[in-house]
């Protein structure tokens, strides 16, 4: 059964002035799969995330959220939830409020809402922190508090852009983990941007590796380190370690299982 599309960027362009930081990008997303944009810095991924969620307009193309064209639909209407690197948490609100935030924009029912919360609480093991505040929380607890606000809308897609950057080594593994049983448990599509390898590698179903605003090679993670296509894909992956590399993909085929 062929996966069915539910993001598709259809020859996308973006310019600032004269600078072209998309070229001619084409890009289609399953629909619950983890995609992970892979590139050095200013390569273009995080556009194309903008670009995605309709907080950056596109310069020529068009994009497509679940068959509909909504290269003109503005991001309050796009129903996509964004996780960006600093959290973007209101720090004059509990855990509780953060996470209600979205539902009481869009007017969801107390009840309701206050189910969605306790279930996405739940589900990020933050049950107990309801009343705390940001300043409150550890990073990672941080972290786990956006990720509720954003599964807690319902929406078919979550992006995440360089969501762990900002966690020390042993906690960013922990939550490269955690992010990736989550994504199975709930069947979300989840869009992720970051530079670093060795999260691409570990969590993604498929990476779009970029480079100079384009996809320079789009595959599984076996492919991509195994088959780079070019010598910049060959150099940008080449200091991962391959023993680590076999033992982590063997443990997420062990789970999968």
């Amino acid at each position: 059964m062929e996966n069915r599309v539910l993001v598709k960027l259809e020859h996308v362009r973006k310019t600032f002035g004269e600078k072209t930081i998309i070229r001619d990008l084409s890009l289609d997303i399953y629909e619950g799969e983890f995609l992970t944009l892979l590139g050095p810095s200013g390569c273009g991924k995080t556009t194309v995330l903008r670009m995605i969620s309709g907080l950056e307009s596109v310069s020529e193309g068009s994009v497509w959220l679940d068959g509909k064209d909504v290269t003109s639909v503005p991001a309050s209407k796009r129903l996509v939830s964004t996780i960006f690197q600093d959290f973007a948490l209101f720090p004059h609100l509990t855990v509780w409020d953060n996470v209600n935030f979205g539902l009481k924009m869009i007017g969801i029912p107390k009840p309701e809402a206050a189910r969605r919360i306790r279930s996405a609480l739940r589900l990020v093991k933050l049950t107990g922190f309801e009343d705390r505040y940001p300043a409150q929380l550890s990073g990672g607890q941080k972290q786990r508090v956006a990720i509720a606000r954003g599964i807690v809308m319902h929406h078919k897609i979550l992006l995440l852009d360089e969501s762990l950057a900002s966690l020390d080594l042993k906690l960013k593994r922990e939550m490269q983990t955690e992010l990736k049983h989550l994504q199975q448990h709930l069947g979300m599509t989840f869009v992720y941007v970051t530079h670093d390898q060795d999260e691409a590698l570990t969590m993604s179903d498929r990476i779009a590796v970029m480079n100079a605003g384009n996809i320079v090679q789009l595959g599984t993670p076996e492919e991509i380190y195994k088959k780079p296509k070019n010598d910049f894909v060959k150099s940008f992956i080449s200091d991962i370690d391959l023993i680590n590399f076999k033992k982590t993909r063997m443990n997420r085929y062990e789970e999968k299982a």
